[in-house]
């Protein structure tokens, strides 16, 4: 059974997440109210670090948040100042105090898509015969990075949270940024897998009430994402992302079904 906390923390991301729906929907946020979004953020990175503290033993979940933490926030402070690793881009709302040039929140946000993205991508490891960590490594490096299809064109094209220097394609954003993502994902879900699947097994199936609240995280963000996209009348990143949402979710709920037999 989750605990208290672990009850009103989700109980109020859900609050938080109406209401900030209709805000950034709608561009209701006014100047004074900006630090909402950095609420928002923490708040979801901190239900990713509940989940993987819980899930497992204790040692291993902390070791994996301030791992998640530490290297995304290094690496994003890389792409800032060099402009070597994501692409060239430069912050621009007030997403809290930074540390190394990088918002904290950017970490958290980390935190949440690595997480999520691992719940959805864990079962595949049991539909494989060989290379089970790599293709579940890869696997996971997809579906974390299919978020950012979304993600990025509404913070750069909509809202202007940061700012592109060089183009790209994909509204206008550049490659470098989207394999820089598959780098990172792939990177820190190979570490998962070293570190939690062993004997065969996952050994972090502990709680069951954040397991399934990861799959609903990572569709709330997304459908977020989304609405704010259409009500801004971006068509192809909601598109693409609601296409990418219903495959990963799909074969999640199909490999857990077969695995249930």
């Amino acid at each position: 059974m989750p605990s208290t906390f672990d009850l009103y923390l989700f109980r109020f991301f859900l609050v938080w997440y109406g209401v900030g729906v209709i805000l950034l929907s709608f561009d209701l946020v006014p100047p004074w109210l900006e630090w909402a979004n950095v609420v928002f953020l923490i708040t979801a990175g901190l239900l990713a670090m509940v989940y993987l503290i819980r899930s497992q033993l204790k040692i291993v979940g902390v070791f994996l948040v301030i791992l998640i933490f530490a290297l995304s926030m290094a690496i994003e402070s890389f792409g800032v100042h060099t402009g070597l690793f994501f692409g060239d881009y430069s912050y621009q709302a007030d997403f809290g105090p930074k540390v190394i040039g990088v918002p904290i929140t950017i970490g958290f946000a980390w935190v949440m898509v690595i997480a999520t993205s691992h719940v959805l991508a864990a079962p595949i490891i049991h539909m494989v015969g060989r290379f089970k960590r790599l293709i579940y490594t890869i696997y996971g490096a997809l579906i974390a990075t299919s978020l950012d299809l979304i993600i990025d064109p509404v913070a750069y094209d909509v809202k202007q949270y940061w700012v592109w220097n060089e183009g790209g394609l994909y509204y206008d954003i550049p490659f470098s940024n989207f394999y820089g993502w598959f780098i990172l994902s792939f990177v820190l879900h190979g570490v998962i897998s070293l570190l939690v699947y062993r004997g065969g097994e996952w050994r972090n199936r502990f709680s069951e009430f954040w397991r399934s609240k990861m799959v609903f995280l990572y569709v709330a963000m997304a459908l977020m994402f989304v609405i704010v996209a259409l009500v801004n009348g971006l068509v192809l990143a909601p598109i693409v992302s609601v296409s990418t949402v219903l495959l990963f979710v799909g074969l999640y709920f199909l490999f857990e079904r077969k695995l249930a037999r």
